[in-house]
């Protein structure tokens, strides 16, 4: 499973898949991790990055989800 795969699969299952279009992108070095996608409240933002944080701890994280 890629790195990108682990933290998508994180993501979903902390925000019990309240994500929709749910997009996450990876720097080829892991550093860097930029979550997209669209949720209804900042509560379910706020779970995704902690899904996130949770898989890749140390990584340069930018939240770009957008609450509708």
């Amino acid at each position: 499973m890629s790195l990108k795969e682990v933290v998508t699969k994180r993501v979903s299952d902390r925000t019990g898949r309240r994500v929709r279009n749910l997009v996450v992108e990876v720097a080829a070095d892991g550093v860097g991790v930029v979550l997209r996608g669209r949720a209804a409240s900042f509560h379910v933002k706020q779970l995704a990055q902690q899904g996130a944080r949770e898989a890749l701890p140390h990584a340069q994280l930018e939240n770009a989800i957008v609450v509708e």
